[in-house]
C-alpha cells in the first residue's frame, strides 16, 4: 500500500516541493512514498514547478486508514479533517510543535530553521542520498521562498549553506536572481480573486479558546494592493463569518522595504494592538522589520489569548 506525503492545507511552495522531495527520499529508501497537496498551488509554486519540470503533486483530502508523512506542520488546524484516522510515520517540520498526537512512535525531524526543505536536505545527506538535479533546484527555490531570499529572521546560516549546495547540483549560478524573479510572479495580484489572495498563504491557529487566521502575501511592492485593498477586508470579514473566527490577519509583506502592512478584522482590536505594541489606524498598521509570520506574528498573538 502506497503511502502519502502531504503539507498543510492552503499549500506553499515549501510545503509543496517539501512534499516532493521528501516523497522522492522515502522511495531511495524502499518506501512506496506519494506527493500530494490539500488545495491549490499558488502561482510561485507553479513557477517553480515548470521551471524544474516537475508534476503537480495529486490533490487529496481525505487520508483516513492511510499511512503519511507530513511535512511543513505539525497542528491539528493545518491538517485534513481525518488525520486522526491517518497513520502518522513521520514529522518533517521548521515550526513549533503543534497539537498532532500519534498513538505509535514516529520519525521526527523538527528543527528551528529557515524551511522545510533545509531539514529534508539534511534528511538526504544522513541516509547518503544523491539528490536529483530538477529536485534540488525546486527545493533552492522552496527554501528562498521561505527565508525571503536570506531576508527573514527565521534564516540561519545552515539555511545559506544549504541553497549554495543545492544551487550547485541544480546547476544554477544566479541563485538569488531566480529568487527575485520568483518573487515578482509571487507578487502578481491581477486577476485574482480576494479570497484567492487572503487564502493564498494562510494559516488558522487555535489560540486558547479563540481561533485566529493569519495569511501572508510577500511582494515587492506594496503598491499592487492599492486597487484591492477594500476587496481584501471585505472577504476578510466574510472569511471571519464563515469560519467563525476571533480575527482574521493578513500580512502584505514588502520584501525590499523589509515590513508589513498588517490588515485586521477582530472581535477585539485591543488584543492584536497589545500584541504587537501598536496602533491600529482604520485597523491596518505598518510593523517595520516583519517579515515572517512563524516567527515575529504568532508568538506575540499567543500570549493575548
Amino acid at each position: 500500500m502506497s503511502i502519502y506525503v502531504l503539507g498543510h492545507t492552503n499549500p506553499d511552495s515549501d510545503s509543496v516541493v517539501g512534499a516532493i522531495s521528501l516523497a522522492y527520499l522515502k522511495k531511495q529508501l524502499g518506501e512506496d512514498c506519494i506527493a500530494t497537496r490539500q488545495g491549490e498551488i499558488s502561482p510561485e509554486t507553479k513557477f517553480i514547478l515548470n521551471k524544474f519540470g516537475a508534476d503537480v503533486p495529486e490533490l487529496k483530502t481525505s487520508y483516513a486508514g492511510e499511512e503519511v508523512y507530513i511535512v511543513d506542520f505539525s497542528d491539528l488546524a493545518q491538517a485534513p479533517k481525518d488525520i486522526a484516522d491517518a497513520t502518522i510515520l513521520g514529522i518533517y517540520d521548521h515550526h513549533k510543535l503543534g497539537d498532532l498526537t500519534t498513538a505509535a512512535p514516529l520519525e521526527c525531524w523538527i528543527r528551528p530553521i529557515g524551511s522545510s526543505n533545509s531539514v529534508i536536505k539534511e534528511a538526504y545527506d544522513y541516509y547518503d542520498v544523491k539528490i536529483p538535479k530538477n529536485i534540488a533546484g525546486m527545493m533552492m527555490c522552496a527554501i528562498l521562498s521561505d527565508t525571503v531570499i536570506f531576508k527573514s529572521p527565521t534564516c540561519t546560516k545552515l539555511d545559506t549553506k544549504i541553497v549554495k549546495e543545492l544551487a550547485q547540483i541544480a546547476e544554477i549560478q544566479e541563485y538569488k536572481a531566480l529568487g527575485m524573479e520568483m518573487f515578482i510572479v509571487k507578487s502578481a495580484v491581477a486577476g485574482a480573486t480576494p479570497r484567492e489572495l487572503t487564502t493564498r498563504d494562510y494559516k488558522e491557529f487555535d489560540m486558547g479558546n479563540a481561533k485566529l487566521g493569519v495569511g501572508q502575501l510577500e511582494v515587492v511592492d506594496l503598491s499592487v494592493f492599492d486597487e484591492v485593498k477594500n476587496d481584501l477586508f471585505k472577504d476578510m470579514r466574510k472569511l471571519k463569518d464563515e469560519s467563525g473566527l476571533h480575527s482574521v490577519l493578513l500580512l502584505l509583506t514588502d520584501i525590499m522595504k523589509e515590513g508589513s502592512q498588517l490588515l485586521v478584522v477582530s472581535d477585539d482590536e485591543s488584543k492584536i494592538e497589545s500584541a504587537f505594541s501598536a496602533k491600529l489606524e482604520n485597523s491596518q498598521v505598518w510593523l517595520d522589520g516583519v517579515l515572517s509570520r512563524k516567527k515575529q506574528v504568532i508568538p506575540f498573538l499567543q500570549p493575548q489569548f
